[in-house]
C-alpha cells in the first residue's frame, strides 16, 4: 500500500477543495468574472487552503506525537550526545517514525551495554575476591598454627612466616596491579615518552628472564636480530613491562625443548614487535577474552606457575595509552604469537 506524506496529503486537499470551487466559479465565468481573474482567484483560493490545511494537519499531528517526543527526548542533559528535534515545516508521520525506531534502537544498545557492564562486574568481583581468597586463608591457617604452638617449633615458624610474607606479597601484586589498571583506563599514569633502543630493552628482558626460561628449557631468541639499533618514541619502563609479561607467559606456557621468539617489522612511522612461542596455545573461543583481567585460559595450571592473572590487561591498557594496538593469534597446542606497535623515533 502506497504510503502518502503529509505535503501530499495537504496538495490533494488543497486541490480537491481549489477544484470544487473552481467548478462554481466556472459557471460564474460565463457571466461575471474574466478568465484571467478565474486563475488569479483559484491560485490565491489554492495557496490559502493549503496553509490552512497544513496547520490544520500539524496541530492535530503535533498533539499527538508531542507526548511521544517529550518521552524519547527526556535524557540528562550531560548524557546526552543529541537530541530529537520537530522540524519546522511538514511534521512527516516517516520521519517521526525513523526517530522512534532510532530511539529504540539506542535503547537496546544501551541495555546491552549494561548488561555487558553487568556481566562484567560480576565476573571482576567473583574474580577479585577468589584470588585475594587464597592468600588470605593461607596466611589465616599459618597463623593459627603459629599461634596454637608452631610459633616455638624451629622447623615450622620461619617456614610458615616465610610462606606468609609470600602470600602477602601476592595481595599487594594484586591490589598494585588493580591500581595501575585503574590509573591506565582513567589516564592519570599518562607514558612517560623517551626515546630508546627496543633491541637493547628487549636483550635485558632476556637476560632478565633467563633462569626462568633455563628452568623450563625455553629458549629466547631474536626470529631476526637486527644489524642496528631501532629507535622508538615510548615510555621505556612501560614497554619492559609489556615485554617482560609477554616473554614470562610465553616461558610459563611454553613446551619443554620449546622457544620464545621477538622479531621487528617496520611500517612506515611505526614498528612492529612480535612475541611468539611454540606453547599450548589458545583456543579460539578463548582469543576475544585473553585481555579480561583475571582471566586464564587454563585455571588449574595458571594456578601452578603463580601471578595475578592481571598481566595482560595491563599489557593492552599500556599499549592503548601510547595510542597504538597489540593483537593475538593462536592455534591450540601449537603456540601463540602478540604483535603490538610502537612510534618510530624521529632522526
Amino acid at each position: 500500500m502506497t504510503k502518502f506524506s503529509s505535503r501530499q496529503v495537504v496538495v490533494f486537499l488543497a486541490l480537491f477543495l481549489t477544484s470544487i470551487v473552481g467548478l462554481g466559479w466556472y459557471y460564474l465565468y460565463f457571466t461575471q468574472f474574466s478568465f484571467v481573474f478565474m486563475i488569479v482567484g483559484l491560485i490565491f483560493f489554492f495557496l490559502i487552503a493549503f496553509y490552512i490545511i497544513q496547520f490544520a494537519i500539524n496541530k492535530f499531528i503535533l498533539e499527538k506525537i508531542r507526548p511521544i517526543y517529550k518521552i524519547i527526548d527526556f535524557v540528562p542533559e550531560k548524557e546526552k550526545e543529541w537530541k530529537f528535534k520537530l522540524k519546522p515545516g511538514f511534521v512527516e508521520l516517516s520521519d517521526v517514525e525513523h526517530d522512534v525506531e532510532e530511539w529504540a534502537h539506542n535503547q537496546l544498545q544501551e541495555i546491552e551495554r549494561l548488561k555487558e557492564l553487568e556481566r562484567y562486574r560480576k565476573d571482576f568481583v567473583g574474580n577479585v575476591s577468589h584470588e585475594l581468597k587464597t592468600p588470605i586463608f593461607n596466611i589465616q591457617g599459618y597463623i593459627l598454627t603459629l599461634l596454637e604452638g608452631g610459633l616455638e617449633d624451629p622447623n615450622i615458624n620461619k617456614l610458615y612466616l616465610t610462606r606468609t610474607e609470600k602470600s602477602i606479597d601476592r595481595m599487594i601484586s594484586i591490589v598494585e596491579d588493580l591500581e595501575s589498571i585503574n590509573k591506565l583506563e582513567t589516564g592519570e599514569l599518562k607514558p612517560q615518552f623517551s626515546v630508546f633502543d627496543i633491541v637493547k630493552i628487549v636483550e635485558d628482558v632476556f637476560d632478565m628472564e633467563q633462569r626462568l626460561s633455563k628452568e623450563r628449557k625455553i629458549s629466547l631468541m631474536f626470529a631476526d636480530k637486527p644489524d642496528k639499533p631501532l629507535m622508538v618514541k615510548a615510555d621505556r619502563k612501560r614497554i619492559i613491562e609489556v615485554l617482560t609479561n609477554l616473554v614470562v607467559n610465553a616461558i610459563k606456557y611454553g613446551k619443554k625443548n620449546g622457544f620464545v621468539k621477538v622479531g621487528f617489522y617496520d611500517f612506515d612511522d611505526k614498528l612492529m614487535i612480535e612475541v611468539t612461542d611454540n606453547g599450548i596455545g589458545v583456543d579460539k573461543k578463548d582469543l576475544s577474552r585473553i585481555f579480561e583481567r583475571f582471566f586464564r585460559v587454563d585455571k588449574s595450571r595458571s594456578r601452578e606457575q603463580g601471578g595475578t592473572g592481571l598481566g595482560l590487561s595491563i599489557v593492552k591498557h599500556i599499549i592503548e595509552a601510547h595510542n597504538q594496538t597489540i593483537n593475538v593469534q593462536s592455534v591450540l597446542n601449537e603456540g601463540t604469537t602478540f604483535t603490538f606497535t610502537l612510534e618510530k623515533a624521529k632522526y
